[in-house]
């Protein structure tokens, strides 16, 4: 197994209720089958993952990746795992001559409806992301919530929906920022303007004021930092949400996702996949994912214009708020002179 480390820069800070993202370092990896060589990529991000200095002590470990990985080794470490994981799956969707979403499931989409994130900021320049999203031809958007006042938030998106009409689909991703009391007042100021859902209101391990906030409220609950917390069997028994938010770096990789997907499925439990802002190998990772998803909910992959490069040019760029997923063999994108 090769690695190589990258850093990439964002454009521009993004702002969330954890504070700034402005820098993304990880490490891609390639592996070797009998059949074919397959890439992946670890992009840790604290928080949600293991550390960048952690995660580079996981994936020099691994001498055997099939052994190591069906041995569970790398199970404390998941943006590693992920990295493994992605480049098996790669490898062994390579040697069938089958995109990488075709060989995760008997039936995939071909392409893939995504929101476009709009970052904390006032309510003149959030309205204005907003209406320039929806000009590129979105049609979903999460806005994020939670680092600062109350009715500031409420504010801004009132300002959204009336600014882009009750067609365009809303969600808010607070990233655990309040307590019950705050969260109940949010609920309660946003009650009329049809969220698709909130995400994360409290922090991570409070799935029962999950619960509770979803019995005394209409709207929608997602969660993300949660599944980082808990178990995903714990969040979906736990009826904390309506819908989970899966990050492979941060579930440890496509098989991960895809087998939290068909547990939620069963308990009716809606599914979206998303990224922890990574490089383009990993976002493909995630759309040929996405693609293999039931359903037709957007997912949160429209990540790579926050990055100032990336490794590669990306075969899947998002047009009209839609992605294609790549139909040639694996992943669909060619990384090999990074290893040189």
């Amino acid at each position: 197994m090769r690695v190589r480390e990258f850093a990439l820069d964002l454009r521009r800070p993004l702002s969330t209720a954890k504070g700034d993202i402005d820098r993304r370092e990880g490490f891609l990896v390639a592996v070797e089958t009998a059949n074919a060589t397959g890439v992946g990529e670890a992009t840790p991000l604290p928080g949600w993952t293991e550390s960048l200095a952690e995660c580079r002590d996981a994936l020099e470990s691994v001498d055997d990746p099939e052994t190591v990985l069906a041995g569970g080794a790398l199970d404390d470490t998941p943006a590693a795992r992920h990295a493994v994981s992605l480049a098996l799956a790669d490898a062994r969707a390579r040697g069938e001559g089958r995109s990488l979403a075709s060989s995760l499931a008997t039936e995939s989409h071909t392409s893939v409806p995504v929101n476009s994130t709009i970052g904390d900021s006032g309510v003149e320049s959030t309205v204005e992301a907003a209406k320039d999203a929806v000009s590129a031809g979105f049609d979903c958007l999460k806005v994020k919530v939670g680092a600062r006042a109350l009715a500031d938030d409420i504010d801004r998106l009132r300002a959204v929906r009336e600014a882009v009409g009750p067609t365009v689909s809303l969600r808010a991703d607070a990233n655990g920022a309040w307590d019950r009391w705050t969260a109940d007042r949010f609920f309660d100021g946003v009650a009329s303007l049809e969220l698709e859902y909130i995400e994360q209101p409290l922090p991570a391990e409070i799935l029962d004021g999950h619960a509770a906030l979803r019995r005394l409220h209409d709207t929608p609950i997602a969660l993300d930092e949660s599944l980082a917390a808990v178990s995903p069997e714990r969040a979906i028994a736990s009826n904390a949400a309506d819908v989970l938010v899966c990050k492979p770096m941060a579930l440890g990789g496509p098989d991960r996702v895809l087998s939290v997907a068909e547990r939620a499925t069963d308990a009716g439990v809606g599914v979206v996949v998303t990224t922890t802002i990574d490089a383009v190998v990993a976002r493909l990772g995630a759309l040929h994912v996405a693609a293999a998803v039931p359903g037709n909910r957007a997912h949160g992959l429209a990540t790579a214009s926050f990055l100032d490069s990336d490794l590669a040019p990306d075969p899947a760029p998002v047009e009209a708020g839609t992605m294609a997923v790549p139909e040639t063999p694996g992943l669909g994108i060619d990384v090999t002179s990074r290893f040189d």
